[in-house]
């Protein structure tokens, strides 16, 4: 019982001082992956980077101690972190004091949801995601992870549009309007460092020494420069004039979502007094504000993408001030500083004394030193109903994506693994992480590899690696201020690189070509409707959905004769001949609601179809189930059959259908004389009857007859 409660007590049976030296290597060589992609992985989610870090803190250590994994390595991972992106996006800007709350809320709905299934032992409720539903998702969500980060690497800003394709086109034509070019240099060396490293030796952290490399060149080379300047200091007086007009748009916007925000009181108490006047007014005034908000947040959206694309040439002033002219309009006698200078604007106010203008590459900056502080996060119920459906998502997509990992892993190690303890284990990581800060974190493919060629024999590694990150927060976080953007990008790119599964598709099809469509139809949606990614995976799964109602409702059914190795076999499928007097038919499926007339159906035609014929057996092999309506229609067959001067027969029944019959007493309507263990004994007791003065003289039931 102790075990149960906390599995981590069996690591130490047989624990010595090696195993103690492996897991703590193993950890270490996790930790130099875990922190410069969890670092990625947050900004993927719309996070600062540093709480990618937070994210590494706790979920490792608490998922290794509760769960039944022992390789297992938790934290940030690209899927995930796109998801919950995509579920916040609607409620607040990325990066904001809001939206950081909103996902610290959703880690915690997601671990509950998690930990509530596995106490509920129910993780079998994972299988609602199907193979071909979660392979085509997940090749569109890689594209989309490794799409989404081209931004930071050609060094442009745009804004988000609805889809996501849409955001791509913006970039590409930021791009080519300005590419900054060291940005782009750095991504492209982060690249090269991780690929030749991989294929020097895959031991070799490349991930961490891309890292490093990249941020001593950003340090040493003045990557970031950065200036604080007054709007005097720009020298265009168009440029002047869009900062007030983008200014006022946003003021109006903020002023706008005070009012919405009283009006949706006032809604709420209207709808309470069960006042429909003041219901419909309230209705009309928020249509009316949303109508507002709408043209101004157009308007703020022209002006910052007009902003953002006009480039400023920079001149050193008397003083060492600095002055900004749009390129091509500097005076003749004036000297540039040979940078390429941009304004930097957000989705807030310019401060017009305190502007940022951008005269080098994007770097991380500040990391707060410090582990977070452990608190509670705050409730909110309106978001929580919100976000109700994406925690749903998020959590079976996480523990698919661990539990595939462990098995993976188990299957070389020998380990037995309990999917409900692991879905614990992510549950409570996901819970405590919450309380450290962490948004939603699961099981990582490539660091769960690393962990178990470094060696790792226990949980013990995923212990040592949180101590590492804790080691990293309390102490290393000022080396990080100098870590480019456009690397980050690249560490993404490069991990989601081996999501892409071409060849997943084609193996769907081969096993079933709607399962191969339910793939494509779900990556494509997937990718149509982003950054909305629950639509696509909505679609896939109630295509799933359809196609198993479908089958269920028209199972197969066959007519069997006797092929070349004397087994009974499919007929049509074999080419085979058909006796005229009996027909062996075999129902594929349960008998329930859904099918029974399709079944009457089958038998129907086979009566219409066949005037020589006098005997039907339904081979009962194939019927695990059989509910009311199943055996109404049964017990109609029967009469019907018998009406129309022929016999009924079944056979292979099994114990729960038979306990079915004789409950309802239809056994006794067959008799069960006319009930036989197998198809041979069936054929045997009813071959002569039915032959009898009857013109076949090789009847395919005892002598192998092809059709010509």
């Amino acid at each position: 019982m102790l075990s149960k409660i906390l599995p981590f007590i069996d690591w130490f049976k047989g624990y010595n001082v090696a195993s103690l030296r492996a897991d703590a290597i193993s950890g270490l060589t996790v930790a130099l992956v875990l922190i410069p992609q969890s670092m990625a992985y947050a900004q993927l989610a719309g996070m600062p980077a540093y709480y990618g870090l937070y994210a590494s803190f706790l979920p490792p250590l608490v998922a290794a101690l509760f769960g039944s994994s022992r390789q297992l390595a938790t934290g940030p991972v690209a899927v995930v972190s796109l998801m919950t992106a995509a579920s916040l996006e609607p409620l607040a800007t990325a990066g904001s004091e809001g939206y950081i709350a909103y996902a610290i809320l959703l880690a915690l709905m997601v671990g509950l949801f998690q930990f509530m299934l596995g106490v509920l032992k129910l993780g079998l409720v994972v299988n609602f995601l199907s193979h071909p539903v979660v392979n085509g998702f997940t090749n569109a969500a890689a594209i989309i992870i490794a799409s989404s980060q081209l931004s930071k690497m050609f060094g442009v800003y745009v804004d988000k549009a609805e889809h996501h394709y849409e955001t791509i086109i913006r970039v590409v034509e930021g791009a080519f309007h300005y590419t900054h070019l060291p940005t782009l240099a750095m991504g492209v060396l982060a690249f090269a460092i991780m690929i030749v490293l991989k294929r020097i030796n895959p031991k070799i952290p490349n991930v961490l020494v891309a890292v490093v490399v990249t941020t001593a060149l950003s340090w040493g080379l003045g990557f970031n420069h950065d200036a604080t300047v007054t709007v005097d200091t720009i020298q265009a007086p168009e440029v002047r004039e869009s900062i007030v007009k983008f200014n006022t748009a946003i003021a109006g916007i903020d002023q706008l979502g005070v009012e919405r925000t009283a009006l949706n009181g006032r809604m709420d108490e209207a709808k309470s007094a069960k006042d429909a006047v003041g219901i419909l007014d309230a209705e009309h005034d928020l249509s009316v504000i949303n109508v507002q908000i709408s043209r101004l947040k157009l308007e703020a959206h022209n002006q910052r993408a007009t902003l953002r694309a006009t480039l400023f040439d920079g001149v050193e002033e008397a003083g060492g001030n600095m002055a900004f002219y749009t390129q091509g309009t500097i005076p003749a006698n004036m000297v540039v500083d040979g940078r390429t200078w941009r304004l930097k604007v957000g989705n807030t106010k310019i401060d017009t004394s305190n502007m940022k203008m951008m005269g080098g590459g994007a770097v991380v900056g500040t990391v707060p030193s410090g582990i977070p502080s452990i608190s509670a996060p705050a409730l909110d119920l309106k978001v929580m109903l919100h976000l109700l459906p994406f925690a749903a998502i998020i959590s079976l997509l996480g523990f698919m994506e661990a539990i595939s990992i462990a098995k993976a892993m188990a299957a070389k190690t020998g380990q037995r693994l309990d999917p409900n303890q692991e879905l614990i284990g992510q549950g409570l990581a996901n819970m405590l992480g919450a309380c450290g800060k962490s948004y939603p974190a699961s099981g990582s493919f490539s660091r769960s590899a690393v962990n178990l060629q470094a060696g790792a024999v226990t949980g013990m590694s995923s212990v040592f690696t949180s101590l590492m990150v804790v080691i990293a927060l309390l102490f290393f976080t000022p080396l990080l201020y100098h870590l480019p953007q456009a690397v980050l990008a690249a560490v993404i790119m490069m991990a989601v690189i081996g999501l892409i599964n071409a060849s997943g598709f084609i193996h769907a099809w081969k096993a079933q070509w709607y399962d191969g469509a339910i793939s494509i139809l779900s990556f494509l949606c997937t990718l149509a409707f982003a950054p909305h990614l629950d639509k696509g995976i909505m679609v896939g799964v109630a295509l799933s959905l359809a196609v198993f109602l479908y089958k269920s409702m028209r199972p197969r059914v066959a007519n069997l004769s006797r092929s070349d190795d004397e087994s009974l076999r499919d007929a049509t499928a074999f080419g085979l001949k058909e006796c005229q007097h009996i027909a062996v038919v075999r129902f594929d499926g349960p008998l329930f609601f859904a099918n029974a007339s399709f079944l009457e159906d089958q038998i129907t035609d086979r009566m219409m179809g066949n005037d020589k014929l006098r005997h039907i057996i339904i081979v009962a092999n194939g019927i695990n189930d059989m509910d009311a309506s199943g055996e109404e229609a049964l017990s109609l067959i029967v009469d019907r059959v018998r009406a129309s001067g022929l016999d009924i027969s079944l056979c292979g029944v099994n114990e729960a259908v038979m306990a079915v019959l004789e409950r309802t007493h239809l056994l006794e309507k067959i008799g069960k004389d006319h009930v036989y263990p197998t198809m041979e004994t069936a054929i045997c007791a009813t071959h002569e009857s039915a032959h009898a003065d009857g013109q076949e003289d090789n009847c395919p039931l005892t002598t192998v007859c092809r059709l010509a």
